[in-house]
Order: structure tokens, then sequence, then C-alpha cells
């Protein structure tokens, strides 16, 4: 299928092309999966970036792994066509959906499709922080920024990072670990405390402590301002950071604007049901910027479930999206962390300091009060090794239930 085909459609052939918005890791798997169950079917991507195919979780500890942007990148767009056999347009952006003819607006023409999915990922929250250099934070959420950010690093000493979630304590680590000055700051008085139990926070606090990090948790920049040497940065209890670079990693934001603006349903995300359809016929949304159950989960495992059931879908064979027990993985050295289920302050605590052959670690399980069922848990440094065993309980009750 050629471009022009692409956009006009083939009037002899009344099958208009499948077609992707986004080529991140929900786009690609989408594709990949349906064109493993259809060989014929015309496919056409379309993103507004390069195209390339790698793995946005690598750009986190990438420094530490001595990957450049390049190394980074598997595949470019025109070796991912030849391998789906599927067309890819790539640096074009997706003006308008009319849902009532099926078209897309791209680049000044019209795109006919069969069925669309939206893959459009999500956009790094930027905070508003007074000051002259209060604009000037770096996000880092694609390839390309990641290019930016490598650049930036040649001439830097000292990094603040804005935010102690997962991408923010991961970036640190990193970072410290390539012999880096780090600061961290977050209005949490924990790391990752959407994830761990205040005392399971602390734990990982203390290990990236002890690893050079600074921490300035409970706390929030107030003021941005140059220095003679890079910024300085004003806390809201008086404390002035110093920095060369700025990074903000404080969350995403599902790119839903082109859904709303094409009139279906949005919340937090492109609302979606079980089988990942929006509220337009032959529309579907997938990934970041999908909230599927009512939930947007922006992680490796469940965007790879769901990409997986909407691909049988589309292929003819309704399957919803179901996920089993999904164990997060924190990429952080100093302490290896891996976490799994819901955290919930009504349940049943249990925090205990273990003793293991991989060393010392801590263990946080969280059951139901009502009927003991192990709701969340989490495994920090040699505490890790009981993984499998845990994983093995919760997907057993994931069956039952």
């Amino acid at each position: 299928m050629t471009k022009d085909e692409a956009v006009k459609g083939d009037p002899s052939d009344h099958r208009l092309p499948l077609v992707i918005v986004g080529t991140g890791l929900a786009g690609y798997t989408v594709a990949r999966e349906v064109r493993r169950q259809d060989k014929e079917r015309p496919i056409l991507m379309i993103t507004q970036d390069g195209g390339e195919s790698y793995s946005k979780p690598m750009l986190s500890n990438a420094l530490a792994q001595r990957k450049g942007p390049a190394s980074l990148a598997n595949f470019d767009a025109k070796e991912m066509a030849a391998q789906l056999e599927l067309t890819i347009l790539s640096q074009c952006v997706v003006g308008r959906i009319h849902t009532s003819s099926k078209e897309l607006e791209v680049q000044g023409k019209r795109i006919s499709y069969s069925q669309l999915v939206l893959a459009v990922g999500a956009d790094p929250k930027r905070p508003k922080i007074d000051g002259p250099a209060g604009g000037e934070l770096l996000c880092i959420n694609d390839l390309d920024d990641y290019a930016r950010y490598r650049q930036k690093l040649e001439s830097c000493r000292s990094v603040v990072i804005l935010g102690a979630g997962l991408i923010g304590v991961e970036f640190a680590n990193d970072l410290v670990a390539a012999k880096f000055e780090v600061s961290l700051v977050d209005p949490a008085p924990v790391p990752l405390s959407r994830l761990l139990h205040p005392d399971a926070g602390s734990e990982f606090a203390n290990a990236l402590s002890a690893e050079g990090i600074n921490l300035q948790l409970g706390r929030s920049v107030r003021h941005v301002d140059y220095s003679k040497l890079g910024y300085s940065l004003t806390l809201d209890d008086g404390v002035t950071l110093y920095a060369d670079l700025i990074v903000s990693a404080i969350g995403l934001a599902p790119r839903a604007s082109l859904a709303k603006a094409a009139g279906l349903d949005t919340r937090e995300g492109i609302v979606t049901d079980a089988y990942c359809r929006t509220s337009a016929p032959d529309i579907f949304a997938v990934g970041d910027c999908a909230e599927i159950h009512g939930k947007v989960q922006p992680y490796v495992l469940p965007l790879m479930h769901s990409a997986r059931a909407l691909a049988a879908t589309l292929c003819g064979r309704p399957t919803p999206v179901e996920y089993p027990v999904m164990p997060v993985v924190v990429k952080t050295p100093a302490i290896p962390t891996i976490i799994a289920g819901t955290a919930d302050a009504s349940g049943r605590w249990s925090i205990e300091a273990i003793d293991t052959p991989n060393g010392k670690g801590l263990k946080a399980l969280c059951t139901d009060l009502t009927n003991g069922q192990l709701k969340h848990f989490s495994l920090l440094g040699g505490a890790i090794s009981e993984k499998t065993a845990l994983l093995g309980t919760m997907s057993a009750q994931h069956v039952r239930t």
C-alpha cells in the first residue's frame, strides 16, 4: 500500500485500512499482534515523531548502562514498516477525527479508516513554578527528549529532580551512579508514596540517601531563578538548592484532547469499555492515553495485556481486557524493589525486616480485613527473593475471584 492509497483508500478494495495513531509500545504491539493474525489486512500507522521502536522504560536507566539515544532505538520507522508489512507516516500530526465519515485530517489531507486505534500516549505534567527560570524544566518522555537530556548532561555536574515517584527515583539512581550530584524534591514524606507503605517508603529513602542522593521530601519548589552556574531553587521551607539542570518527573497526563475534540467520552483519559472501545463506533484506545476499567495504568504490563486483547478484538474475536497480577519492578540498584497489588490504608499491614541469602530486606504485606486475602506486597532489597511465592499466592486468589 502506497502513501497515496493510504490517504485516499483503494477503490478496488472496500477494506479500508486499520489506522493506528501512535508508534509507541502500545501502537506497535497492536500492529504486531494484528499482523500475526491477519497477514493481508492493510494497516496504516501515523506518528508525530520519527516512529523509532524502542523501550521507553529504558530511558530511566540507560545512563548507567552506557546506552546513548541512538543505541536505544532498535529499529527505525522504515525497518518497522518492512517487518510488519504496513505503512508508517512519520512526523505527521492528526488534526481532527471525523467520526461520522470515519476519516482523519492529516497534514491537510483526509484519510479513511475501517477501524481506528488511538495509542497516542501521555504528556508529562509540567509544574507551574514562579521565577524567571520557572519554565526551564526538562521533561523526559520520549527518545527526542532523552537526546536533549544527554546533551545537557555533558556540561552538567548537578541535577535537581522534581518528583519522587517511579520515574523520578529511577532517574535519580541512574544519575548518582554516574557520579552526578543529585537532589530529589517531592511534597510527599517518602518516595514512591502512592505505591509503598510509609514504613517501606522510609526504608527506600534511607537507601537512596546512603547512595548520596540529597532527599528533600515533604517540600515543594516555590521559586526558580538563574544563578551564575545554572539555577537556584527556593523550596517552601526556605532552603535553596543549586543545580546545572532541573528535571521534572511529576507524572503523566493522558493525551485525550484529540478524542475530546471529536466528541468521544473522556475523563482522566479516553474512556473505553473492557474491549478498549470508545464511545464512537470503530474507534478504540489503548496504552497511556486510555482509561480502561475506569483507570489509567501507565505501566508496561497492563499496556501489553490490553494491546493483545485489543488486537484479538480487531481481528474479529471480541476479547475483554483482563489483567493478571502485575508486579511493578523499580529499577533502583541502590535498593531493588518489587511492588504488586493495591496498597490500601484500610487493610491489615505487616512490615517485616528480614535476612536472606541475598542480603537484608524489608517485606510489607497488606491483607483484606474481611477475608484475609493478600492485596498488596512490597519487597525491598534481599526480600525480592520472595517475589515468586507471593505472586503465586495473589495469582491463585485472582483466579478464584
